[in-house]
């Protein structure tokens, strides 16, 4: 069966930076090209870390608690509070890291351009990221993949997902025949009835659609003509020795 490739959904032109990159240019090609981060790479674009919206915050907001009581201003530990310009307007600190390469997360979470995209997709739920640099062979960057982009697996039409179920797993898998299991589709959402002719293959049948891209969940109500699980042998009978 063929399922959607990373390198399908992903983006070839790659906004990203070197390590080198201040800490304000970073963020100015955030708001330019609205997204959440950027990849950074060394000089021959392999990726050596992330920079995302996260990272930089984390390097100009106060600890909690560093609060000036009488001015409302906010005050960094070890030293003067931020000097207030005028009323209501505040001086920001300045970051203790100023590029790229000081603020990124390393090592970057990436992927390969022919990996499927849904394994794709469970990477970053699993890692708790937003994006994945995708890499070539050789580790060089070849685009970028983000949530955004694998949300359209599950775009797909419930007509498709059916004919996928029954023309792929039923037929060209488990070659059941096609009135064998009634398959019904909503919103991504597969119920199977009906029955197959041996038990083992209903976890193989259940797998298998599961994993088609678009398909969100699977409700199964299919039985089997035959119990064909192997049966554990049975004990060898003891025999009392005589003494």
């Amino acid at each position: 069966m063929r399922h959607v490739k990373v390198a399908e959904l992903m983006t070839g032109e790659v906004v990203s930076v070197v390590p080198a990159t201040p800490f304000k240019d970073v963020a100015k090609l955030l708001v330019q090209h609205d997204i959440t981060g950027v990849p950074v790479l060394d000089e021959e674009d392999r990726v050596l870390g992330v920079v995302s919206q996260t990272d930089l915050l984390a390097q100009v907001a106060p600890p909690p608690g560093a609060e000036d009581d009488t001015a409302g201003l906010r005050r960094l530990p070890g030293g003067p509070g931020p000097r207030a310009t005028a009323p209501g307007q505040v001086q920001l600190p300045v970051p203790s890291r100023r590029t790229a390469g000081e603020v990124m997360s390393a090592p970057a979470v990436t992927v390969h351009a022919d990996e499927p995209a849904a394994d794709a997709a469970r990477l970053m739920a699993r890692r708790g990221v937003e994006r994945l640099p995708v890499v070539d062979v050789e580790d060089r960057i070849v685009g970028i993949v983000t949530r955004r982009d694998l949300l359209r697996l599950f775009l797909r039409p419930d007509a498709e997902i059916r004919h996928r179920v029954e023309h792929d797993v039923l037929s060209g898998v488990l070659g059941a025949p096609a009135d064998s299991v009634e398959v019904h589709v909503v919103d991504g959402i597969v119920t199977l009835s009906g029955r197959l002719d041996r038990t083992s293959q209903l976890p193989v049948l259940r797998n298998l659609v599961e994993r088609l891209d678009g398909v969100v969940a699977v409700a199964s109500r299919v039985t089997a003509r035959t119990d064909d699980a192997p049966t554990a042998p049975s004990e060898a009978p003891r025999h009392a020795m005589p003494w």
